[in-house]
Parts: structure tokens; C-alpha cells; sequence
């Protein structure tokens, strides 16, 4: 083989080798291509799945966020439409209260015209034994208004004779206190100092058991027992 036949025969396969590394880096270069496309589409495909979750996020706190302020303007208007019917129930008792005054006055009117006055007075004597039956003490304690010590003194032995009779007992010793007094009637609207709109006051001899039947307390107690009862004839069933 001659020098040409040598040198023709390098050169071939110099061009196939040459070849050869072309295909193989167009192999490398495609494959390296489709690499970066599927790892540039799963980048993008991650990114998308955290701005969806962080969408969610963000879209499930404005969500509670919203219910959150719904529950508190609902809290809010149910505090101040209660609050409302407390104003109106309340001022049904103010109402009462200023009643009840003209009941325990009502006898200074008629003491000055010199006129009886049974309702009061039978009023006294009805609260003195409800008292006594429940006290179920020998001796007691009485106290009232300075102004109605008069009508107790005039029902006391009577209230005792029938306290006797429904207890079957003797009849209780009752003494007044002269010493202390109930307070007085309100001189105005919103008074803060203690008063009494009438009735009475009875206690044991040691004070240890006391039973309070002032108009004001029998008026709380009727209030609270009559309140789910007022206040569903005022606003509905839901309301009591």
C-alpha cells in the first residue's frame, strides 16, 4: 500500500470518527435538551402548585377571616338587641317600683285626712305572717317604716293569731324595733343611698335568720320569677 492509499485511508477514518462524535453530541445536546425541558417543567409545575397552595391559604383566611366578623357583628347585634330588651324589662320595674311608692304613700294621705286605710295596712298584716311562716320562730324581731309603725302595732296581734292557727302553734312574740328604722321612700328617680318603698323587715332574736318582705324585695322576687314569662310576652318565644 502506497503512501496516497495511507493517507486516503486516514483520512476516512478520520471523517468517520469525525462523524461519529457529531451524531453522539447531537445525541448528547437532544438529550440534554429534553432534560431541561422536563426539569424547566416540573420547576414551573412546583411553582404553580405553591401559588395554588399559597392562593388556598390566603383565600381560607379571608374565608374565617370573614366568618370571624360575620360571628362578631351577629354577637354584636344579639348583645344589643338583648341589651335593648333588658332597657325595656328594666323600665317595666322602674315603672312598678314608682307603683309600689304610691301604695306605701297612699296611707300618709289619708292618715292626714283622717281617713282609714284598710288596703295598706291588711297589706302589712299579710306580710307580716307570710314572714312568720317562715321564720317559725317563738320570738322575732320586726322592723318597718318609722311612719308605719302605727298600722304594724294595729295588725301585729291579729297577724300573730293567724300565723298560730295556720303553723299550729302558740302565738309568736313580736317585738318592734323602735330603734332602727326601714329607710325611706326614693326623694327622686336615681337615688344611690338605701331605700325602702314599705313593708317590713322580720329577723330571729340573734339575727341569724332573716326574712326580708319589703314591697321592693317581693317586687325582685316577682320579677325574677315572672321574667322568662314577661319577656316572651314582649318579644316572642325565642326571647324566653
Amino acid at each position: 500500500m502506497n503512501d496516497g492509499d495511507v493517507s486516503k485511508q486516514i483520512h476516512q477514518m478520520v471523517r468517520f470518527i469525525r462523524q461519529e462524535a457529531e451524531e453522539k453530541a447531537s445525541e448528547i445536546s437532544l438529550s440534554a435538551e429534553e432534560e431541561f425541558n422536563i426539569e424547566k417543567l416540573q420547576l414551573v409545575e412546583a411553582e404553580k402548585k405553591k401559588i395554588r397552595q399559597e392562593y388556598e391559604r390566603k383565600e381560607r383566611q379571608v374565608e374565617i377571616r370573614k366568618k370571624i366578623e360575620y360571628s362578631m357583628q351577629l354577637n354584636a347585634s344579639r348583645i344589643n338587641v338583648l341589651q335593648a330588651q333588658d332597657d325595656i324589662v328594666n323600665s317595666m320595674k322602674e315603672v312598678t317600683a314608682k307603683e309600689l311608692l304610691n301604695v306605701s304613700r297612699h296611707h300618709l294621705v289619708e292618715d292626714i285626712l283622717h281617713v282609714g286605710n284598710h288596703e295598706y295596712r291588711n297589706l302589712l298584716k299579710g306580710l307580716i305572717v307570710q314572714s312568720l311562716l317562715r321564720l317559725r320562730e317563738p320570738s322575732v324581731l320586726l322592723r318597718c317604716q318609722k311612719h308605719d309603725v302605727h298600722l304594724v302595732e294595729h295588725v301585729l296581734d291579729a297577724a300573730a293569731q293567724e300565723y298560730a292557727e295556720k303553723a299550729g302553734v302558740y302565738p309568736p312574740e313580736i317585738i318592734v324595733d323602735h330603734s332602727v328604722y326601714l329607710p325611706p321612700a326614693p326623694k327622686h328617680h336615681n337615688t344611690h343611698e338605701p331605700y325602702c318603698s314599705g313593708g317590713v323587715v322580720l329577723a330571729s332574736r340573734d339575727g341569724k335568720i332573716v326574712c326580708e318582705n319589703t314591697l321592693d324585695a317581693r317586687l325582685d322576687v316577682v320579677f325574677r320569677k315572672k321574667l322568662p314569662e314577661i319577656r316572651k310576652q314582649l318579644f316572642g318565644q325565642a326571647a324566653a
